[in-house]
């Protein structure tokens, strides 16, 4: 069975529907995955290539979770702003991962532009740290995952019960670790650990473990600071 298949979108832009690729279901189940949930596929396929819509017509770039229909003026806006340069573009079939990733940044630019929820810019930023994780560029991925962090911190800070919700402070967390911030990532996990009203187990058993190891990390990365002195 193909693991690609063709389905239809409409731009919540110029309302044109065109094709856009998907990856079936049971494609989309990774065999390893990273501390902070960057997974990895067989056969070669990997479903966030593909998350990323689009517009042949006008190239207004989006995911699933993005705004369903634009005003007059936010329509405006992308025109003026990103919409004249574009030339018409296909991105269905199969998607390298330098397509996936001109798809993120133009969907990252777009929803910026657009001023879109915190929580879906800080997750397009995060999975182009994993794109360039996949490609072994370290210096980018380390850039996008502080870019990433400082968005998550937004969506800590503006959402409602986000001091309930494990997976986000843990991933703040798992990001402050992965830019060496140690005595930071500490802290993120150690909430996870010790509020009792927090009742996924997961989060706090992984929160437990990176608490743990990043606590190491962080006394080594004190001592030498005070040898540097």
């Amino acid at each position: 069975m193909d693991p690609l298949y063709l389905s239809t979108a409409e731009c919540p832009c110029c309302q044109t529907t065109f094709k856009v690729t998907k990856v079936r279901p049971s494609f989309k189940n990774p065999y390893k995955s990273d501390t902070d949930f960057c997974g990895y596929y067989k056969n070669e396929v990997n479903p966030d290539y593909y998350v990323i819509r689009v517009c042949p017509q006008c190239g207004y770039a989006f995911s699933e979770n993005a705004i369903k229909r634009m005003t007059d003026e936010q329509k405006q806006r992308y025109y003026n702003e990103i919409g004249k340069h574009w030339t018409e573009q296909f991105f269905h079939g199969e998607r390298t991962i330098d397509q996936a990733l001109t798809t993120y940044k133009r969907a990252l630019i777009i929803a910026q532009l657009m001023k879109e929820e915190p929580r879906l810019i800080a997750g397009f930023l995060h999975h182009i740290a994993w794109l360039y994780r996949y490609k072994g560029q370290a210096e980018e991925e380390k850039r996008f995952l502080q870019f990433a962090l400082e968005q998550y911190i937004v969506v800590f800070e503006q959402e409602t019960n986000s001091e309930k919700n494990a997976r986000l402070l843990y991933i703040i967390g798992e990001l402050n670790k992965r830019v060496g911030n140690f005595q930071e990532a500490v802290k993120w996990f150690s909430r996870v650990v010790n509020d009792q009203s927090i009742v996924d187990a997961g989060m706090i058993r992984a929160s437990r473990e990176q608490w743990k190891e990043t606590a190491e990390l962080a006394a080594e990365q004190r001592e030498r600071a005070k040898k540097s002195v």
